[in-house]
C-alpha cells in the first residue's frame, strides 16, 4: 500500500531548471469589494464565508451548507400514469408539440431554496479617515486557504487574516495592530433570515433563527406553516491583554484600545438528513454549536492555523502544475518588461483610473487586471491559478460528512438565489464533481455517493407511483431533501429523468481511479442495480425494433418537427440512449468484477443493449442530437447534450468510433464557442477528448474574459474579480469544469490506455510539469515538458495493474505497473528506471 507520504514525494521534486520562476497561487484584489463577486471566499465544506475587505467597515457573509427552505416533500403523482400514457400516444403518432403541451401535466414541485446564514460585521473607528491606497492589500492564498487584508491608516499598520477550519469546524478571524492599543472596533451578528442575536456572557454573541418552512412561491399543498430548519451561529471573541470590551444593545460588543482580536464563529441547523422533518429534529443546534467553540476553548490561534494548514494542505499539495512560454518567447516578454516604466496608470478593475505597482522586482496587480490582460499576454501562469482555485474552491465546499456542492457551491448572499442555489443533475451537479477524480481530491466526493444513496431512496417512490418502473428514478433539479420528482415548469427542462442515471457513472469512475473493490461492492453496484431496474422498465419497444425512451428530451433545447411547430418532448434522444449506454456498460463491467454475471439483470442488460437506438449522424455530418433528424431552431444552443458518449461518457472514441468522432467535432463547430461558463469548459473538455489541442485552448481563452458585475446581462461566461466563474450570474460548476478540462488536456485514461499530454497547445506552454495527476486503473502520473516536447514522466500505481498502453505522440508501449513502484519514462516512452516509492527519499 502507497501512503500519501510517499506520494508527496513526486509532488515535491525540486524545481525544474528550464521553467519561468512559479508566480504564486494568490487571487489579489485591488481594493476592497464593491460587489459580493469581489469578496474572496474561504470554506470548510460545511461552513464557508466572503471576505469584503474593507476599511471603514467589513462585512464577512457567511453560509452553513445545511440552510435551505421546506422540509421533506412527497415527490410522487398519482395522476403521472394517466399523463404519461397521454404523452405516449401523441409521441407515437408524431405529434410532438401536442405532446410538449400535455407533458406539462408531468411537472411535480420546484426544489427548495438554498439559503444565507448571516454576516459579522465589523465597525471600526475613526470611519471618516482615510487610508493609504497604496498600502491597501487583499488576497486569497490558495496555499494556505487564508484572506489577508492589510491597510494603513494614522500610521497604523492594520492587518486582518481570515480561514475557515475543516480540523475544528469553525471560522477564525484576527484583527491586529503593529502599534499597541491601536484597534477598536464594533462587531456584531446579522440574518436576512428570521433571527434574533444576543449576547451570551462577557465573550460571545448568540444568533438563532430560522429558514422558511416552505419556499415563497409557488410551492402548494403543504401545511400552512411548518417549522422551518433552525440554525445558530455563535461568535467568540478573544482579545489581548488590556483590552477593554463592551456590550452595547445586548447584541454586539465594542473593543476599545486592543492590539489583537480573534474572532471564532461556530455555525449549526437542526437539519437532520433529507427524510427527517425539522420540526421532528433531535439537533440543539445552540448546543452544537456551543459545543464546538468549547472543544478549541484552549486552543491559541497559531495552534488552530496549524491544524488548518495540516488538514487543508494534505490534499491541496498533492498536485501541482507549472505552466510557461518557450524560452525564446520569456526572453522577449522580460525584455518588454525591463524596458517599460515600473509604474503605470491603467484602469481599474471596471474601468476606472488607477495606479498600480509593476515593477520587475514583484510589486503585483490584480487578478481582475490579469484577466483583462490575458487576451492580450496569455499568461500560462494564469491558467495554473485557475487550475488550482478550481481545486481550492472543490476543497472548501465539498468535504466527507458535508451536504453536496450545490449550484453556488456553498457561498450565496441572497434569499432567493439564481435558480434557487440547488443541484441541477442535468450537466451542472456532475460537473462539480468532474476534477475529484483526475486532480487527485477522491475524498471531496463522497458527499455526492451520500446524496445519490438518498435520491435513491425517494427515487424508488418517484418511480413507482409515476411511471410503474422498478428501480430509482431522478430528474433535473433536486435540493438537500433529495427531490426526485419532475420540478415545476416547461418539459423542456423539467421532464428528464436521467439525472439519476448520470450520477451513477460517477460510481464507476470512483471505482476506476481508485480500484476500491470495497466500494464498488458495497456503495456503488447496489446503486447502480436500482438505477439499472428503473432504465430497464422506461425503454418501451418501439420504432423498427428498438428500444426507447418516450417521452424524452434533450436537456433545455426544442426542435423544429416534421408539422413545421416547435417542440421539446419526443423519443430516444441521444443524451437519453447514450446515458442508457453508458450505464449498462458499467453495470456488466462491475458484475465482471464482483463475480456476478450470471445474475438475472446482467443477463437482461445484455440482451437490452444491442436493441438501443444507436447514435447517428445528421445530413449536415454532426452528431444527430434527437432519434430523427429534427430542424434545429437553436444551432448555439449552449447544451452539447448529444456528446455525453464523448465526454464523459465513454462511447465515441478516436480509437474506436472515428466517424462519430468526427461528427463530434462538427457539432463543436456548429454549436460555436459562445454560451455559459460551464458550457465553455464542457466544450473544452470535449475538444481535449479528440486531442484538438488548438480548440481546447481557444476555449480556455474564451473563458478568461472579466465580467463587470453592473452589466453582466451583456456577457456570456467569463470571470469575476475574484474568479468565480459566471452563467452569468454566478455558478460554480465552470470552475470545476475547468480545473478538470486542464487534467484532460495534460492525461487521459482508460483501464487499458494512458495518454500523456494528449491535448497539449504546445505553442501557449512549451514548458511545463504536472505532478500528482491521477489516471484509471490506480495510476499516480507527473510529467514534465520542454520545448513543447516530452522530457519525462513519472507514473506508480497504487494498486496491482494489468497491462497498460502508455501513448504519446504516436508512439506505444505496452508496460505492467505493479503497486509501490515507480517508472520513470523519457520522451521516446523507453523507462530509464524503476524504483519503489518505499525507497525514495521523503523531502
Amino acid at each position: 500500500m502507497v501512503t500519501e507520504e510517499q506520494e508527496w514525494v513526486l509532488v515535491s521534486r525540486p524545481k525544474i531548471p528550464w521553467l519561468t520562476e512559479e508566480e504564486p497561487l494568490k487571487v489579489r484584489f485591488a481594493g476592497p469589494a464593491k460587489h459580493w463577486t469581489d469578496a474572496a471566499p474561504i470554506g470548510n465544506g460545511r461552513l464557508g464565508a466572503m471576505i469584503w475587505g474593507g476599511v471603514a467597515s467589513e462585512k464577512i457573509q457567511l453560509n452553513d451548507d445545511t440552510l435551505w427552505t421546506g422540509i421533506p416533500g412527497n415527490y410522487t403523482s398519482s395522476n403521472a400514469p394517466t399523463v404519461l400514457s397521454q404523452v405516449r400516444e401523441l409521441v407515437d403518432v408524431g405529434k410532438y408539440a401536442e405532446a410538449s403541451t400535455t407533458a406539462i401535466d408531468l411537472q411535480g414541485h420546484p426544489s427548495d431554496v438554498y439559503q444565507p446564514l448571516g454576516d459579522i460585521n465589523l465597525e471600526f473607528s475613526d470611519p471618516d479617515a482615510e487610508y493609504s491606497e497604496q498600502t491597501y492589500e487583499r488576497e486569497l492564498d490558495l496555499d494556505t486557504a487564508t484572506v489577508k487584508v492589510r491597510h494603513s491608516l494614522n500610521d497604523v499598520l492594520f492587518t486582518r487574516e481570515h480561514f475557515c477550519s475543516g480540523a475544528h469546524q469553525v471560522l477564525v478571524t484576527k484583527i491586529s495592530a503593529d502599534k499597541s492599543g491601536a484597534l477598536s472596533f464594533i462587531v456584531g451578528l446579522d440574518s436576512k433570515l428570521h433571527h434574533q442575536s444576543n449576547v451570551m456572557g462577557d465573550s460571545r454573541i448568540v444568533m438563532e433563527g430560522s429558514c422558511p418552512g416552505i419556499r415563497r412561491a409557488p410551492k402548494l399543498n403543504l401545511n400552512d406553516n411548518p417549522e422551518g430548519l433552525q440554525f445558530s451561529a455563535v461568535l467568540e471573541l478573544r482579545a489581548s491583554d488590556g483590552s477593554v470590551v463592551k456590550t452595547l444593545d445586548n447584541r454586539r460588543f465594542k473593543v476599545e484600545g486592543s492590539s489583537w482580536v480573534v474572532l471564532l464563529l461556530a455555525a449549526a441547523s437542526s437539519f437532520d438528513g433529507p427524510f427527517t422533518k425539522p420540526l421532528d429534529s433531535k439537533k440543539k443546534p445552540t448546543s452544537e454549536a456551543l459545543n464546538t467553540l468549547d472543544l478549541v476553548r484552549n486552543m491559541s490561534y497559531s495552534d488552530l492555523y496549524s491544524y488548518h494548514l495540516n488538514d487543508y494542505q494534505r490534499l491541496f499539495h498533492r498536485v501541482s502544475l507549472q505552466l510557461s512560454k518557450s524560452s525564446s518567447a520569456a526572453v522577449q516578454e522580460e525584455q518588454l518588461n525591463v524596458s517599460s516604466q515600473c509604474r503605470r496608470i491603467g484602469q481599474g478593475t471596471y474601468g476606472e483610473t488607477k495606479t498600480y505597482g509593476e515593477d520587475i522586482n514583484g510589486v503585483s496587480i490584480s487578478s481582475a487586471e490579469r484577466v483583462k490582460s490575458f487576451k492580450n499576454d496569455e499568461d500560462p501562469s494564469l491558467v495554473t491559478l485557475l487550475f488550482q482555485y478550481g481545486r481550492y474552491l472543490l476543497i472548501s465546499c465539498s468535504r466527507p460528512g458535508t451536504q453536496v456542492a450545490n449550484l453556488q457551491g456553498i457561498w450565496n448572499k441572497d434569499i432567493e438565489p439564481a435558480w434557487d442555489g440547488a443541484p441541477h443533475l442535468n450537466i451542472n451537479l456532475q460537473m462539480n464533481y468532474w476534477p475529484s477524480l483526475s486532480c487527485n481530491l477522491q475524498e471531496c466526493q463522497e458527499p455526492l455517493f451520500d446524496y445519490i444513496s438518498s435520491l435513491a431512496v425517494n427515487g424508488s417512490k418517484t418511480a413507482k407511483v409515476n411511471y410503474a418502473c422498478n428501480g430509482w428514478v431522478a430528474h433535473q433539479v433536486s435540493d438537500i431533501w433529495a427531490k426526485t420528482s419532475p420540478d415545476r415548469g416547461d418539459p423542456l427542462w423539467a421532464l428528464w429523468p436521467m439525472g439519476g442515471a448520470w450520477l451513477c457513472s460517477h460510481l464507476w469512475e470512483h471505482y476506476t481511479y481508485t480500484m476500491d473493490k470495497g466500494f464498488l461492492k458495497d456503495k456503488a453496484y447496489p446503486l447502480l442495480q436500482g438505477c439499472t431496474l428503473f432504465l430497464l422498465d422506461w425503454l418501451i419497444d418501439g420504432h423498427g425494433g428498438l428500444l426507447e425512451t418516450n417521452p424524452s428530451t434533450s436537456p433545455e433545447h426544442t426542435f423544429i418537427a416534421p408539422d413545421g411547430k416547435k417542440a421539446s418532448v419526443s423519443y430516444s434522444s441521444t443524451m437519453d440512449m447514450a446515458i442508457i449506454r453508458e450505464i449498462f456498460s458499467i453495470i456488466v463491467s462491475a458484475s465482471e468484477i464482483l463475480g456476478r454475471s450470471d445474475d438475472d439483470l446482467v443477463k437482461k442488460v445484455k440482451n437490452a443493449e444491442p436493441r438501443l437506438n444507436p447514435t447517428k449522424i445528421s445530413r449536415d455530418g454532426s452528431i444527430m442530437e434527437w432519434a430523427q433528424d429534427f430542424e434545429d431552431p437553436e444551432v448555439h444552443h449552449r447544451h452539447i447534450s448529444h456528446l455525453f458518449g464523448l465526454f464523459p461518457g465513454h462511447t465515441i472514441s478516436l480509437e474506436k468510433t472515428p466517424d462519430l468522432c468526427k461528427a463530434a467535432s462538427n457539432t463543436l463547430y456548429k454549436r460555436g464557442e459562445d454560451g455559459p461558463g460551464w458550457s465553455t469548459t464542457w466544450k473544452m473538455a470535449c475538444w481535449a477528448r479528440l486531442h484538438n489541442s488548438e480548440h481546447a485552448y481557444r476555449m480556455v481563452k474564451h473563458l478568461i474574459d472579466l465580467v463587470d458585475p453592473d452589466h453582466e446581462a451583456d456577457f456570456e461566461g467569463g470571470l469575476y474579480s475574484n474568479l468565480f466563474t459566471a452563467h452569468p450570474p454566478f455558478q460554480i460548476d465552470a470552475n470545476f469544469g475547468f480545473t478538470a478540462g486542464i487534467a484532460e488536456m495534460l492525461v487521459q485514461s482508460t483501464m487499458k490506455d494512458l495518454y500523456l499530454l494528449p491535448s497539449l497547445p504546445r505553442d501557449k506552454w512549451a514548458n511545463g510539469c504536472v505532478k500528482g495527476l491521477k489516471a484509471r486503473g490506480g495510476v499516480t502520473v507527473s510529467i514534465c515538458w520542454k520545448e513543447g516536447d516530452l522530457h519525462e514522466t513519472s507514473i506508480f500505481a497504487t494498486d496491482q495493474n494489468s497491462f497498460t498502453r502508455v501513448h504519446y505522440n504516436g508512439t506505444v508501449v505496452t508496460t505492467r505497473f505493479l503497486a509501490g513502484n515507480v517508472y520513470t519514462f523519457n520522451k521516446q516512452l523507453k523507462c530509464l528506471k524503476t524504483s519503489l516509492v518505499s525507497e525514495m527519499a521523503l523531502p
